[in-house]
Order: C-alpha cells, then sequence, then structure tokens
C-alpha cells in the first residue's frame, strides 16, 4: 500500500455504526501511522461528541432518515439529500481519499453514493443479520461488502460479499482474567453472582421499568448489579445506586463490566451481539422493537438458534422474565453451556480482516 493513505469513513446516528468505524480508523492507524483519516457523519448526532472522542476529525452533513409514519420532516428529506450530495462532492474532492468506507448509518448513503460515482474504492460494513436500507441500496455499486452473518448473501451480491464478523475491542479478548480487578473497580462482592444490564448508550425504557421492578427479587437472590442506564433515563433511575447496585449513565471500562459479570442482560444491537460472542458469557437478549425492519430480534436469532442464548421480547417479558431469568441464573450447567455455545460464534479477527480487505482494493487500484 502506498505512503501518505488517505481514508474517509462514514457511520453514525449510533454506537453500533460508530464504535465499528472508530475499530476500523485504530487498525488503519496502527498499520499506517502516516494515514489521514477523516469521518464523515450526520450533524445533529452522536458521531459529532464520540468521533472527536476518539481522537479523529469530522465533518457533518445534513441528513437524516425518512420517518417510517407520516411526518411533515419527510417533506425536507430531499432538501436534506440534495444538500448532503453536494457536501459530500466537496469533501471527497477536497480531501482525494484512496478509500472511501461505510458502517452504516443515514450519512454514509450519500458519501458513498458520491464515491462510488467516481470510480473510488468503496467498502461497507454491514452488522445486522437483516441489512438496512442505505447499506442495501450501496450494495449495487460499492466494491466490497465485509458482513457478519452468512445470510446476508441473499440480499447483497454474493460474489462481492465476505464474511468478517464486527469489529470489536481487542481488549474483550481475555476479560475472564481480570474478573477480580472487574470487581474491585466496581466495589462489588465476589461472593455474589454479578448480573450487567445493558440498554445501549442512550437508554431502554423498558428495561430499565423491568430492572426497576425487579430490584426486591435481585435483592432477595442475593445478586448484585451494574446497571446502564442510558442517557435519556439516567436521571430517573440514579436513586436506585446502592451498595449492591452500581447505576450508571454510561460504562467507560466495558472490559471490566464484562468481566465482572456472571451473566448479562442486553439489547441485541449488532454490536453488542459481536462482543457478547467474544466474551462468551451467558446472555438474555431483549430486542428493540423499536428498529427498522424488527433487526434486534433476528441478531439476537441468529445466536439463539445455535443453544447459545435467551431471548425474551418486550412483550413476553411481564409473562415470561421473572421464571425464565431467575432459573438461568440456578443452573449453574445451563449458564457454562450457554457461555461455550456463544464463544463459538464469535469472529474475534473482524477489524484486522476488514482492513486486509482494504489494503487489496487500494493495492488492486494502485496497480
Amino acid at each position: 500500500m502506498k505512503k501518505g493513505l488517505r481514508v474517509i469513513l462514514s457511520g453514525g446516528g449510533t454506537g453500533g455504526h460508530i464504535y465499528p468505524a472508530i475499530a476500523i480508523a485504530d487498525e488503519v492507524k496502527r498499520r499506517y501511522p502516516d494515514a489521514e483519516i477523516l469521518f464523515v457523519g450526520a450533524q445533529d448526532r452522536m458521531e459529532m461528541e464520540k468521533v472527536p472522542q476518539a481522537g479523529y476529525e469530522i465533518e457533518g452533513l445534513w441528513i437524516s432518515g425518512i420517518d417510517r409514519s407520516f411526518s411533515l420532516k419527510n417533506f425536507i428529506f430531499p432538501f436534506k439529500l440534495m444538500s448532503s450530495l453536494s457536501k459530500s462532492r466537496k469533501i471527497i474532492k477536497s480531501f482525494k481519499p484512496d478509500i472511501v468506507i461505510g458502517t452504516g448509518g443515514f450519512a454514509s448513503g450519500p458519501l458513498l453514493r458520491v464515491a462510488t460515482s467516481r470510480g473510488i474504492p468503496t467498502l461497507i460494513q454491514e452488522q445486522n443479520s437483516l441489512p438496512g436500507v442505505t447499506n442495501r441500496i450501496l450494495s449495487k455499486n460499492v466494491s466490497i461488502i465485509c458482513a457478519a452473518y452468512e445470510n446476508v448473501k441473499n440480499v447483497f451480491p454474493a460474489e462481492k460479499t465476505i464474511i468478517t464478523g464486527n469489529p470489536v475491542r481487542q481488549d474483550l479478548l481475555e476479560v475472564k482474567q481480570i474478573r477480580d480487578e472487574a470487581l474491585k473497580h466496581f466495589k462489588l462482592s465476589r461472593d455474589k453472582k454479578t448480573v450487567l444490564v445493558l440498554g445501549g448508550s442512550l437508554g431502554a425504557r423498558r428495561m430499565n421499568k423491568l430492572i426497576e421492578n425487579h430490584l426486591k427479587k435481585f435483592k432477595d437472590e442475593d445478586v448484585q448489579l451494574i446497571w446502564q442506564i442510558g442517557k435519556l433515563y439516567f436521571d430517573e433511575y440514579k436513586k436506585y445506586a446502592s451498595a449492591s447496585v452500581r447505576a450508571k449513565e454510561f460504562i467507560n471500562r466495558m472490559d471490566y463490566a464484562y468481566a465482572a459479570a456472571d451473566v448479562i442482560i442486553s439489547r441485541a444491537g449488532a454490536g453488542s451481539v459481536s462482543e457478547l460472542c467474544v466474551v462468551g458469557k451467558p446472555v438474555l437478549f431483549i430486542p428493540s422493537p423499536n428498529v427498522a425492519e424488527n433487526h434486534q430480534a433476528k441478531n439476537a436469532m441468529a445466536v439463539t438458534d445455535h443453544d447459545a442464548a435467551l431471548m425474551i421480547t418486550e412483550d413476553e417479558l411481564t409473562e415470561r422474565f421473572e421464571l425464565c431469568f431467575f432459573s438461568l441464573l440456578k443452573d449453574e450447567r445451563r449458564m457454562k453451556r450457554f457461555g461455550t455455545n456463544i464463544k463459538k460464534l464469535a469472529l474475534p479477527n473482524a477489524t484486522s480482516d476488514i482492513v486486509d480487505e482494504v489494503e487489496k482494493l487500494i493495492n488492486k487500484k494502485s496497480k
């Protein structure tokens, strides 16, 4: 690969699109310290905060998705799209990237559309078992697709789709070795089971209400909690923090959180599912019903179909949660089986494999 590599990455809207893009950027910088990297995101979304925190520059586009219900906001979508296409052209003309990488989200659509029209090598990374609309449209013209699930070949052009898995934090590979350190970090007891609750960076109202309603049950069962409440709901639920309940808006040391946990209750975003496979601990998935095309339920089913986790939908929580979850917590053999089986689904080298494909594309273009 040539010296002075220039890379644009676009992905955002949620952590599930942002963190894979940052992981890819980090691997590019590890291999090529002199590489210039620029992110492009939606100007009012969380990537505008998270990407600079990771040490990278970002440009914002005036773009958003189409509301699936009738909304007056949909009438300005064409203007947003035209604005974003225009700015994408200016960014690409000015930055002159060797490759453009999209990890999903609103901004990746116009940016990769402009890149493909100009013959720039392009790669999209699809995290979900059912691809989103943006990546489905882009897949026809991009150079290569790196995906996490084999079944996406039924949607994407199979000849240019490679199964790499999703980028995950490399510090999660050996979390079992830092359990004592992790429990000390959270000031939790080694003699009690620990449950980690993950509702996403913004939080999940139904999951937070579920935990609130079962705090007495957790206490009666002598179980301690690491409860990631999320930005939107922290002020409402932080009052429940105690010696056995670590209530957090956001968890910065996810390696410690995973290491401390005996069982995990989690949403089923693609990034979370991939991380949980690497971590290799028993999981109860509660998929969000508020995502396009029921992505999270399909992600969870890709694991539960291998007897590697449990899944309860939000509609079933009142009826099933207490019996289902607490019986798992008491069944050491089943917990061990889930942990073993979910670990078999892990693809821990995804980030490296994706950057391998980046190198191939750029070397092919330079010949």
